[in-house]
């Protein structure tokens, strides 16, 4: 295949890391954008992939500081820009009774005015190859009632609306939207958690297949939608979930 760019943003652990890591396994060159500006924790990593692994550090808060990394990295790896993966994200949650307008600002800021502005910076970068794709990380929670997580519920759902109307504004420059929105996921940040006591309970009884999902399967289903064949998929928001937003 020819060589091509894909930026990962919050790339450098967790469910970024996995999908960078998997994007370079099938042939990709990674830029990697994370505030640490590390390479993806991944294990057992072979010197072929990681030499298509791109770290630089970046806030997607700031959007000049978002679109320098950007061009910097297209610059050094000298190939076209074939797509980006909106992955950075914060989770927060408490009383909404108690919720400060700031802090709610602040997730909304992190978790969908980074998505929006990191695909106005791409989208010329994409157009001037004759399009490309944009995959967004969202959640299942972006059409669920959660108590205590108000502003994580309504900025996912927010990256669900953002994915929909750039689907649609965008098709014309040849450059596909998605969404992709995990349920609870496993990784090297909240393994512990999943793997033992009230979060483990509650699992096992409301995910019909009674085990979170790993990083990998996230990565696996991101990574598809970045072959050839998956051009005429857009604007939608695919659920990896277990069944769980669905099981009665």
């Amino acid at each position: 295949m020819n060589r091509k760019l894909i930026y990962v943003t919050g790339a450098s652990r967790g469910i970024g890391a996995v999908i960078a890591y998997e994007l370079a396994k099938n042939g990709f060159e990674v830029g990697c954008l994370s505030r640490s500006g590390d390479r993806p924790s991944v294990q057992d990593m072979s010197e072929e992939i990681a030499a298509r692994l791109h770290p630089i550090g970046c806030d997607v808060t700031d959007g000049e500081a978002l679109k320098a990394a950007m061009t910097s990295l297209q610059e050094k790896i000298g190939v076209p820009v074939w797509g980006l993966v909106n992955n950075a994200g914060l989770h927060t949650e408490g009383p909404t009774i108690d919720l400060q307008m700031d802090e709610f600002r602040r997730l909304m800021d992190i978790n969908a005015v980074s998505v929006l502005r990191s695909c106005q910076i791409v989208h010329p970068l994409l157009a001037e190859n004759g399009g490309g794709r944009i995959v967004n990380i969202g959640s299942f929670y972006d059409k669920m009632g959660v108590k205590r997580n108000v502003s994580y519920c309504a900025s996912k759902a927010a990256v669900g609306a953002i994915t929909r109307c750039l689907a649609v504004e965008w098709a014309r420059d040849g450059i596909r939207v998605m969404n992709v929105a995990p349920g609870y996921i496993s990784t090297d940040l909240n393994r512990e958690a999943m793997e033992s006591g009230p979060l483990r309970a509650y699992l096992e009884k409301r995910i019909p297949g009674k085990n979170p999902g790993e990083a990998n399967d996230v990565a696996a289903l991101v990574a598809s939608l970045f072959q050839e064949g998956m051009g005429f998929m857009s604007g939608e928001t695919i659920y990896i979930d277990g069944a769980q937003s669905v099981a009665l």
